[in-house]
């Protein structure tokens, strides 16, 4: 069964369309991730998600509930994580979790199984005001006040942004637990190698998704034989590549530049040496190339850029 269904759906501020058609199922009980860079319309689905702001057209259910008439029900059981803090700053650890579990008719220790493994981490903090938490024990708290009324549907938006590695890897270890607790996890992110710890994914940019599936199928359907190209002086390199001879396009990620080229070409099994010809014949020393797995990123932006030009 799905736990949403997501049909047509577009939104629009003014003459800025956030979303445009669209369309998405997320099945009980899975990792769903929504994909996308900032001001994709990512927070915009999920407020129409979560009953907090109403579609110019289009229809979405939420746990077989309709989210404009059954908007007080859906509330009931959900649970929200907004992308920015948006607890209670002067109260404590301890003081937020009580005023959640209040507001949803329950208590703290009603519902402490849920919580249990997330609050151990932050409870010998539990007398500290939320303001003067970290980043990552701030993204912990809101969890806890997002699961302690026991939701079956948990909406989660952009929660890794502005938190370090470490409390990145222990959040998406966090939501493994939760979904195997059969809670449905929905969550957004900007970044791409998050896709890859979801069950499904979707990738949406300006308003519309663009691809959908398993991580692994969206990578297995990239068209291009990639090549990774490492070099000095990197930016003349990349500026090269982008114009050279049988590129089909040419993306930086970081100090590395990715490579796409015809895969007939690459077929031959000559196209790395000659790459890296072009590159030394073009004056440019001590580079390196190597094949590589596209990845969601690479995906991304091959769709994107597709999704340009049409």
């Amino acid at each position: 069964m799905n736990a949403i269904e997501i049909h047509d759906i577009c939104k629009s501020y003014g003459r800025v369309r956030a979303l445009s058609g669209v369309s998405l199922e997320v099945k009980e009980g899975e990792i769903f991730g929504l994909i996308g860079p900032d001001g994709a319309g990512k927070t915009t689905l999920f407020r129409i998600l979560t009953t907090l702001l109403l579609a110019d057209s289009g229809s979405a259910s939420v746990a077989g509930l309709d989210v404009v008439k059954d908007y007080a029900g859906i509330r009931r059981i959900i649970g929200y994580m907004p992308g920015r803090f948006s607890l209670y700053q002067d109260l404590s650890v301890k003081e937020n979790l009580e005023f959640f579990a209040t507001v949803f008719g329950t208590t703290v220790e009603e519902n402490y199984d849920v919580i249990r493994d997330i609050y151990s981490q932050i409870e010998p903090f539990r007398d500290r005001r939320a303001g003067a938490l970290s980043g990552g024990m701030k993204q912990k708290l809101a969890l806890c006040c997002a699961l302690v009324h026991k939701p079956s549907v948990l909406f989660l938006d952009e929660p890794t942004t502005g938190v370090d590695a470490v409390s990145r890897r222990d959040f998406w270890n966090m939501l493994a637990r939760i979904k195997a607790s059969g809670v449905t996890v929905f969550v957004s992110t900007p970044y791409m190698d998050e896709a890859s710890l979801c069950d499904r994914v979707a990738l949406i940019m300006r308003g519309g998704i663009i691809d959908s599936g398993t991580p692994s199928k969206i990578e297995s359907e990239y068209p291009y034989a990639l090549y990774a190209v490492k070099g000095t002086p990197m930016y003349p390199l990349l500026k090269y590549l982008r114009t050279a001879d049988g590129v089909l396009s040419c993306f930086s990620f970081g100090s590395v530049h990715h490579l796409a080229v015809d895969p007939s070409a690459a077929g031959v099994g000559e196209a790395r040496q000659k790459i890296l010809s072009d590159i030394v014949s073009a004056g440019f020393r001590d580079c390196d190339v190597q094949e590589i797995r596209p990845g969601i990123e690479d995906c991304f932006m091959y769709l994107a850029g597709r999704s340009r030009q049409n």
